[in-house]
C-alpha cells in the first residue's frame, strides 16, 4: 500500500468498536485481534495502517468478491490508495482546505444523513481537529475531503462525503443489516459503511451478573468483622475497609431527605445501600404476590416437539428384498407338521372348561402379592367378633336369696328409666329348669347384637410380649467388681457429740476428727487408738490434712477461726523443719511488707496464737467475721479455700499459708454457697450454690461454665480424680452425675436413698465413689470412667452398708475413702466413727 508511515488514530477510528471489527472479520479465515487497541498502532504496536486494506482483500478474495479482476485492485493509483487508508484511520483534510471541506461537509451532511438531523458547528470542530492530525501524520499525504457526523440511534458516527452515491444504491434497504455481499467489490464504499453503524455500548445496565463482588468473603457472617476497620477482602487480597456510618439521627435526617428510602436495600456484605430499579421492584411484587418473576415469561406456551410422535413409514434403507424371504421356510414346514400329528395322535388337547362361579367384588384385588403368591398383609384382616360376657348368678334360674330383689327394689327398677337400670332384667327363682318361660326380650336383645357387629368398628390390639427381665438393665455381678468395702471393721468411740468432719492423713496412718464436743481427735487408723486431743473449746465443723507428703499440717475450722496445726509427734525431724518454715514464713514476709496486694478490706487477721495454743501445737489462728463451714486444700499443699456463713461473695476466700495472704475472688455471688472445690488437674474453682454448680477458671477469671442438677437443694459436691466427671449430692435424696465433656446436665440420676444426702466422696485410688444419708446409710458405687471418649461412664450399685444410729433426724455426716486402701470411714451423729473394709 502507498501508506507506509505509522500515525496515530482519530477519533473515529478510536471510537470504532471491537464487535463491529468481530462481525465484519467473522466470515473470513483471517484472524484479526478483536481489542480495538490491538488494531492501534501507538505505544509498542507494530501493525501499519495498510495491513487493514490487506486483511479485508484477503476475505473477500476467499469468499468470492474480487477475484475475476485482481489487477484493478492493484493497479488503483497512489492518490486511491492513500485516500482509502486514511479513510480507515478517520483522517480528515489539513488546515490549508479547511473552507473546502467545509462546504463539502454540508452537502454531504444533507445528501447523507439517515436521522435527518445533525449539528454543522460540531462537523467544523470535527474537521479542524482531524485536519490538524492529518497535517501531523503525513504532510505528503493527498488532499481529502471533510467527513461528516451522522446521527444513528443516538450514536456520532464518522461518514466520508463520497458515499453519497453508494447510499443512492442502497436506498429501501435497512442500512444496520447490510453485510459485505450486497457491496460486491466495492470494499471502500463497505469500509465507509462500517463507520455509520452504531456503537455498542459495552455496559449491562443494571445486570449485576458478571460484576466482580468487591467484598469476596462469601458467606462468612459479616459480624465476625464487627471489630475490625475493615470488612472483608477484594478479588486481590486487599482489605475493604468499612464506609462510614452516622449514628440513628442522621440516618433518620438522611431517610427523610431521601425520597427513594423505601425503594433502597441493605447489602450488608459490602456495607451500601442500593437503589432498585423499576424491574427489580416489579420482580419483587410479583415474588410477593406468587406470580412468575419474569414479566416476558409465558407459562402457556404451545408445545414444542422437538422429538416428532410421528413413525416413520419407510425403510430406513432402500435395499430390495432377497428373494430367499418370499421362499416358505422349510424348518417352519416341520414344525407345523409335527403339532398337526399330535393332536391327531391325542397328544395335544383343548384343556377341559372350568365351571362357571359366581363373580364377587373384590375390594382388597390390588393388594400387594408376596413371592410365594399370597397376600401381604396390606389385605383387610378378619376380625372376630368379641364375645358376650358370661352369665352371672343373677342370671340362674334358682339364684341365692341374696341376689333376689326386694319389693322395694323391684319398684326402684319397675319406676327407673330403662336406659338408666343397671341390668336390663330382674333376677326370678324357679323350682326347676322345667318351670322357666321363654324370654320376652330375646330377639329385641339378638337383633341390637347384629346391629353391633355390623355398625360397630372394630380394632385389633397389639400386645407385645416382653420379658421383664429385658427391661433391667445389663450390669456386671458386683462380686466382679471387687474390691469395694462391705462390711464394718472399727469403730472409733470417744466424742461426746456429732462428728461432722474426718479426715486421713496422706500417708494412711491417722485419722483425725472433728466434733460438737470442741475437740479434735487424732486416731490410731488400724488400731483405733486415740494418740492425742486439741481441746478447742468451740465447735469444730471441718478438718482437713494438708495433701503434701513433704510437710505435716492439717487445718480445723473452729467456730469464726480457722487454726493451723503441726502434729510433731508424727513427723520426723526433716518434715517438722519443712512444716515449720511453710507455716511461719509468712510473718516474715509480713514484716517485710510484702503484702502490697492484699485487700485490705477484707476482715481477716492471721494472728499469732497464744503461748497455751502453741505448746499444742497450734501455729496460726486466722480470724474471720462469720463462722467458718468449710475447709479445702489446693493439690500442691500452699493454698487453701474457706467457706463462711457469711451472705455474698465474701464467703468463699482463697488464703495462701507460705505468704499468710487472703483474698477474696468473688464481688458477688447469686445464692447461697453450699460448698467448694479445686479441680484436681486444672486451675479451676468449682462453688457450688443451692441450685448450681458453676466453674471458675483462677488464671483467666472467668466462668467457664455452669452444671444444671436440677435439684432443691445442693448438699455437697466432689470431682473425680482425672477431673472431666463431678458428682453432686443434694438434700431432695438424688445424686447426680456429671460429665463435663457431654453437657451441662446430668448424665445420670440415681435416687436411691430415702432422706437427704449429706456427704458425697470418690475414691483417689479405685473406681469407687459413695453418699452418705440422714437415713444413716452409706451406698457404695462402682464407677468407672474410661479414656475411650465414645465409652460412657459405667455406674453400678454395689453395696448398702449400715450401722449408724439417726438422732435428730442426722444420720451419717461425712464419709471418706482411704488413700490407699479399698476402706471406707464415716462419721455420724451419734458420735462414733466406723471403718468398712
Amino acid at each position: 500500500m502507498a501508506v507506509k508511515g505509522k500515525g496515530k488514530r482519530t477519533a473515529a477510528a478510536r471510537d470504532q468498536p471491537a464487535e463491529k471489527t468481530e462481525e465484519l472479520l467473522g466470515t473470513g479465515s483471517i484472524d484479526v485481534p478483536s481489542d480495538p487497541e490491538e488494531l492501534s498502532d501507538s505505544g509498542s504496536d507494530n501493525t501499519e495502517e495498510g495491513d487493514f486494506d490487506t486483511m479485508l482483500q484477503e476475505m473477500a478474495d476467499d469468499q468470492g468478491f474480487g477475484s475475476d479482476e485482481p489487477e484493478d485492485y492493484a493497479g488503483q493509483s497512489d492518490d486511491e490508495e492513500s485516500i482509502h487508508s486514511s479513510d480507515i484511520d478517520g483522517a480528515s483534510s489539513s488546515d490549508d482546505d479547511g473552507a473546502s471541506a467545509d462546504g463539502d461537509s454540508e452537502e454531504s451532511i444533507h445528501s447523507s444523513d439517515i436521522d435527518g438531523a445533525s449539528s454543522s458547528d460540531d462537523d467544523e470542530a470535527s474537521a479542524d481537529g482531524d485536519s490538524e492530525e492529518a497535517d501531523s501524520d503525513d504532510e505528503s499525504g493527498p488532499l481529502l475531503e471533510r467527513t461528516a457526523s451522522r446521527t444513528t440511534d443516538g450514536h456520532d458516527t464518522a461518514v466520508d462525503s463520497n458515499d453519497e452515491q453508494g447510499g443512492e444504491a442502497f436506498d429501501g434497504q435497512d442500512l444496520e443489516k447490510l453485510t459485505i455481499r450486497d457491496f460486491g467489490r466495492d470494499l471502500e464504499s463497505w469500509k465507509t459503511y462500517r463507520k455509520t453503524l452504531p456503537q455498542i455500548d459495552p455496559g449491562y445496565a443494571s445486570d449485576s451478573s458478571t460484576e466482580e463482588p468487591a467484598n469476596t468473603i462469601g458467606n462468612v457472617p459479616i459480624e465476625w468483622y464487627a471489630d475490625y476497620p475493615h470488612i472483608g477482602y477484594d478479588i486481590d487480597g486487599k482489605r475493604v475497609m468499612r464506609p462510614a456510618t452516622g449514628d440513628e439521627l442522621d440516618k433518620f435526617l438522611a431517610n427523610m431527605d431521601d425520597p427513594d428510602v423505601f425503594r433502597t436495600a441493605r447489602d450488608e456484605t459490602n456495607q451500601q445501600d442500593i437503589k432498585l430499579s423499576e424491574e427489580e421492584i416489579d420482580i419483587i411484587r410479583r415474588i410477593q404476590g406468587g406470580s412468575i418473576p419474569d414479566a416476558d415469561y409465558n407459562p402457556y406456551e404451545d408445545t414444542v416437539e422437538w422429538f416428532t410422535s410421528k413413525t416413520m413409514q419407510m425403510p430406513l434403507n432402500a435395499a430390495p428384498p432377497s428373494k430367499a424371504s418370499f421362499t416358505p421356510s422349510k424348518w417352519e414346514h416341520k414344525r407345523v407338521m409335527k403339532i398337526v400329528r399330535a393332536i391327531r395322535q391325542g397328544r395335544i388337547t383343548r384343556p377341559a372348561a372350568k365351571d362357571s362361579e359366581p363373580q364377587y367384588y373384590d375390594l382388597w384385588a390390588n393388594a400387594k402379592q408376596d413371592e410365594d403368591g399370597s397376600t401381604s398383609r396390606s389385605r383387610h384382616q378378619r376380625l372376630a367378633a368379641p364375645r358376650l360376657p358370661l352369665p352371672t348368678h343373677a342370671e340362674s334360674y334358682h339364684p341365692p336369696k341374696e341376689y333376689l330383689p326386694t319389693e322395694d327394689e323391684r319398684r326402684e327398677w319397675l319406676e327407673a328409666d330403662p336406659d338408666s337400670r343397671k341390668s336390663n332384667f330382674l333376677p326370678q327363682d324357679f323350682e326347676s329348669l322345667r318351670t322357666v318361660p321363654g324370654y320376652d326380650r330375646f330377639i329385641q336383645e339378638r337383633f341390637q347384637r347384629c346391629l353391633d357387629l355390623y355398625l360397630a368398628p372394630r380394632m385389633a390390639k397389639k400386645t407385645t410380649n416382653l420379658d421383664p427381665e429385658e427391661l433391667v438393665p445389663k450390669l456386671p455381678d458386683p462380686r466382679d467388681l471387687r474390691p469395694f468395702p462391705s462390711a464394718e471393721a472399727l469403730i472409733y468411740a470417744g466424742h461426746t457429740g456429732r462428728v461432722r468432719s474426718i479426715s486421713v492423713d496422706p500417708t494412711g496412718l491417722w485419722l483425725l476428727s472433728g466434733s460438737d464436743d470442741g475437740t479434735v481427735r487424732l486416731w490410731e487408723l488400724v488400731t483405733g487408738r486415740c494418740a492425742r486431743i486439741w481441746n478447742l473449746k468451740e465447735t469444730v465443723h471441718k478438718v482437713a490434712w494438708c495433701p503434701s507428703l513433704d510437710v505435716c499440717v492439717f487445718a480445723a475450722a473452729v467456730g469464726s477461726r480457722m487454726v493451723v496445726v503441726i502434729p510433731s509427734e508424727l513427723c520426723d525431724s526433716q518434715k517438722l523443719l519443712v512444716s515449720e518454715e511453710l507455716v511461719r514464713a509468712g510473718f516474715g514476709a509480713a514484716a517485710g511488707g510484702d503484702d502490697e496486694d492484699e485487700d485490705d478490706t477484707l476482715p481477716i487477721s492471721w494472728d499469732m496464737p497464744t503461748s497455751a495454743e502453741q505448746a499444742t501445737g497450734i501455729q496460726i489462728a486466722v480470724s474471720m467475721r462469720a463462722a467458718v463451714k468449710s475447709v479445702v486444700w489446693h493439690r500442691r499443699g500452699d493454698y487453701l479455700a474457706t467457706l463462711t456463713a457469711e451472705e455474698g461473695g465474701g464467703s468463699v476466700l482463697v488464703h495462701q499459708l507460705s505468704k499468710h495472704k487472703s483474698q477474696r475472688p468473688f464481688r458477688k455471688l447469686k445464692g447461697a454457697v453450699q460448698g467448694v472445690r479445686f479441680h484436681p488437674t486444672k486451675p479451676w474453682f468449682l462453688v457450688a450454690t443451692q441450685r448450681y454448680v458453676r466453674i471458675y477458671n483462677l488464671v483467666q477469671q472467668q466462668l467457664v461454665k455452669t452444671l444444671q442438677p436440677g435439684v432443691k437443694w445442693i448438699s455437697s459436691v466432689d470431682v473425680h480424680p482425672q477431673g472431666d466427671n463431678v458428682i453432686v449430692g443434694s438434700y431432695d435424696k438424688k445424686l447426680s452425675w456429671f460429665d463435663l465433656d457431654l453437657s451441662v446436665k446430668p448424665y445420670r440420676s440415681i435416687r436411691y436413698h430415702k432422706q437427704a444426702i449429706r456427704q458425697v466422696q470418690f475414691s483417689r485410688k479405685f473406681p469407687l465413689f459413695a453418699t452418705a444419708s440422714d437415713d444413716g446409710s452409706i451406698q457404695v458405687y462402682h464407677g468407672m470412667v474410661y479414656q475411650d471418649l465414645n465409652q460412657n461412664p459405667l455406674i453400678v450399685p454395689l453395696k448398702i452398708l449400715r450401722g449408724h444410729e439417726i438422732r435428730n433426724s442426722l444420720g451419717v455426716l461425712d464419709c471418706l475413702f482411704h488413700p490407699i486402701q479399698p476402706w471406707l470411714l464415716s462419721s455420724g451423729a451419734d458420735g462414733t466413727i466406723r471403718l468398712w473394709t
